[in-house]
């Protein structure tokens, strides 16, 4: 499984894949990891704006999401959907979500972008992303790259300055003379990876630690105890890796890590803590093969890698989590004792895990059984919740254990960021059953359209988005009975991902029954006639 999204469905291409985007952990965004503003909230005094278990994010709940991309080192997040088109939101760092004089784009009203509007032709659209720590890349269908955010040693591909403020088309890449057209992208810290469609990685940005792949480390003094970075400003091949026909691409903080069409595993770049599994601590100046996927034995090669912020993790072909470097604070496997070559983990040995993600401090698996996925997470310091577990439940785990509010829900694939983790997830029953962020949105007591309580006969059908109560007869047209599944209200279908207004103020609906309404065209009432006050629904709920 990967976690990158492919072009949408056609008629000669089948269904995409999808699912609605879940969220767990620190949302404050411009205070996260932050200890001088703030960063660690109060738990007590009512401050906290963290999310102990998986909420369903209603601004993009009927946004039908393909795939989400974060960073283990950023707090911002994007999300694509089937259409092509991708919603971004949290802290805008260097503008790194193409956004100027913003600090933060809030979850409740992520921002909306197409290809067509950063100049791709008709019918072009998003299929990857990418989030550095302050920057971030778009690939589009037609092999285009854009890039934004903080560029001070050119790892948005464009001439080093401070910042790329707006969504800017890269050069290239290029090989022998001829472009490449891009299918994915990763995200470091100072430097960015993209994968072409022949299966060539391209790297540029600052050449420290070897991150580049190119054979240098690019250190040069330029004053008396102090030193910086030599850059590539445009994306340039990375070594020894031309032959080889490269399928997926992961960036941690300062070190790479690439899988080949037959499972082999390469790693590059900063080896501290161990992390790219070669059993020493030198830094990899040009990708280097990790022995242990090598073969040839074919259920033992790579089938999915994953680089964390010290770590990496590679699945192999026969469902089995590899862990190498510090991915704990105690014991082993902490920096005193850090896996200096690729270690299973015992304790899912058992399971067979078909995807894996890695955040700031936590570790995630997606385990299939005989009755679903199960969702496995873990990591220590997860100090605003990240782990999900719930609001009675340990903030940390030093071992894996099972995500129990996710049991019997269908995840598909997670994004773990530096604060925050994303899920995407089938709807299903006990998905329903999610609490939705954010959690009170101040509906209308009775139906918008009429403004009658006809009592627990007729109670009104609430929208699974913004909960706003319609009867069933009150709809164009009326509906004879209770849809099975997600039901969304002529509102939030007509503006998917539109926030949800929390301010209790109602809205005009824009279906109308003129016979049932006593109102005038606009909606508001007429001189004379009151509408209740809107609270928090007390109306049964019609059961899905």
């Amino acid at each position: 499984m990967s976690n990158s999204s492919t072009p949408a469905a056609t008629s000669s291409q089948p269904e995409q894949q999808w699912g609605r985007v879940l969220l767990c952990g620190g949302t404050d965004w411009t205070r996260l990891g932050k200890k001088d503003k703030g960063g660690k909230k109060n738990q007590e005094d009512g401050t906290s704006t963290d999310l102990p278990e998986p909420h369903i994010l209603r601004s993009l709940s009927n946004v039908q999401a393909v795939s989400i991309h974060t960073s283990c080192a950023g707090c911002h997040c994007v999300v694509l959907d089937v259409d092509g088109v991708a919603w971004m939101f949290g802290r805008n760092d260097k503008s790194c979500m193409g956004v100027t004089g913003v600090d933060a784009i809030s979850e409740n009203e992520p921002r909306r972008l197409t290809a067509q509007e950063l100049g791709a032709p008709k019918g072009a659209r998003f299929v990857h992303a990418a989030c550095g720590r302050n920057h971030t890349l778009l690939v589009g269908s037609d092999g285009q790259l854009w890039s934004a955010g903080q560029n001070h040693a050119g790892q948005c591909g464009h001439p080093a300055c401070p910042e790329i403020p707006s969504f800017r088309l890269v050069n290239g890449p290029k090989f022998s003379g001829q472009k490449e057209k891009v299918v994915k992208a990763a995200a470091g810290i100072t430097f960015s990876l993209v994968l072409t469609e022949s299966g060539k990685v391209f790297a540029f940005g600052s050449e420290e630690k070897g991150q580049l792949g190119n054979g240098r480390a690019g250190e040069r003094i330029v004053s008396a105890g102090k030193s910086a970075f030599d850059f590539e400003e445009e994306p340039i091949l990375v070594r020894g890796l031309a032959e080889r026909k490269i399928v997926q691409i992961a960036c941690g903080p300062q070190h790479a890590i690439a899988l080949d069409s037959d499972g082999r595993v390469f790693v590059w770049g900063y080896n501290g803590y161990c992390r790219l599994g070669l059993g020493n601590q030198v830094d990899a100046l040009v990708p280097k093969q990790v022995p242990q996927f090598a073969g040839p034995n074919e259920l033992t090669m790579g089938a999915y890698v994953v680089a964390g912020p010290s770590n990496s993790v590679v699945i192999d072909k026969q469902g089995m989590y590899w862990m190498a470097g510090k991915w704990k604070n105690t014991g082993d496997g902490s920096g005193g004792q850090p896996f200096s070559t690729f270690k299973f983990i015992q304790d899912i040995m058992g399971c067979k895990i078909i995807h894996a993600a890695c955040g700031g401090v936590t570790h995630w698996a997606l385990a299939q059984e005989d009755d679903g996925v199960m969702t496995i997470a873990f990591g220590q310091g997860a100090l605003n919740s990240e782990l999900g577990h719930g609001p009675d439940q340990p903030k940390s785990a030093t071992k894996p254990i099972q995500n129990k509010p996710l049991t019997g829900i269908d995840v598909i694939q997670v994004a773990a960021g530096q604060n925050t983790t994303f899920l995407l997830a089938r709807p299903n029953e006990k998905f329903s059953e999610l609490p939705r962020h954010p959690f009170d949105v101040n509906p209308p007591d009775i139906c918008v359209v009429c403004d009658q309580d006809n009592g627990e006969d007729d109670s009104p059908l609430e929208c699974d988005k913004c909960d706003y109560p319609y009867h069933l007869k009150c709809l164009d047209p009326p509906l004879d009975a209770v849809p099975d599944g997600e039901w969304f209200c002529p509102e939030c279908k007509a503006e998917p991902g539109a926030p949800v207004s929390t301010d209790g103020v109602r809205r005009k609906p824009k279906v109308k029954k003129a016979a049932a309404l006593d109102e005038d065209v606009d909606g508001s009432p007429k001189p004379g006639q009151k509408r209740k006050a809107a609270s928090q629904s007390s109306a049964p709920k019609r059961k899905k």
